[in-house]
């Protein structure tokens, strides 16, 4: 017997965080028939968001779409749902993952991501994190980043931008470059 194609959406689920809720999403999925196939949860402030990518067939994407609604309010969650096409991608060649520290103030996320868009990057995951400043020092902002490239050959113009960067704001940062093409990542030299 064939199997049936699968089908895909991605829900996001925004509410107060509290013990067990969580589990309440992820078993009313599992009983609509549906797979998590990747799942992002974060902590901000006195709310979590959980993002998921579901798979299942037609008619569980379908009774998720329905139930989940009122499963959502009845959690007093927000819920946002859409449907979405999984297709296999060919691997990009270039990935970068960058790390940075450096004193908080507004824009400066932005610094980077525009850098990396300067550069025709992608960035596929941003994690930040402020964490408060001692007495009389301010608070320090942690960056993670990771983003692809199809240019080989703009590897170290970004390099150079970026621990310009880095010294223009007074922070530290690292990158890790992998290119499909090398038969190692390589690592550069931190930024200061």
């Amino acid at each position: 017997m064939p199997q049936s194609p699968q089908h895909h959406l991605v829900i996001t689920a925004l509410g107060a965080d509290r013990p067990g809720i969580v589990n309440t999403i992820t078993r009313h999925v599992s009983r609509c028939g549906c797979n998590i196939d990747d799942s992002r949860l974060a902590i901000l402030g006195d709310e979590f968001t959980f993002i998921m990518l579901l798979s299942g067939s037609w008619d569980a994407i379908g009774l998720i779409e329905s139930t989940l609604p009122l499963k959502g309010a009845e959690l007093e969650l927000l819920i946002v749902m859409k449907r979405t096409r999984v297709e296999t991608q060919p691997p990009r060649p270039e990935t970068t993952w960058i790390t940075v520290e450096v004193a908080d103030s507004p824009s400066i996320i932005e610094r980077f991501t525009d850098l990396l868009d300067q550069h025709r990057m992608n960035i596929a995951e941003l994690v930040s994190r402020t964490t408060p400043g001692r007495e009389n020092s301010q608070p320090t902002l942690n960056i993670q980043m990771t983003a692809h490239s199809d240019a080989r050959d703009d590897r170290y113009l970004f390099e150079q931008a970026f621990h310009r960067l880095c010294t223009e704001l007074n922070g530290q940062g690292s990158i890790r470059l992998h290119s499909m093409l090398d038969s190692d990542p390589s690592e550069t030299s931190p930024a200061q």
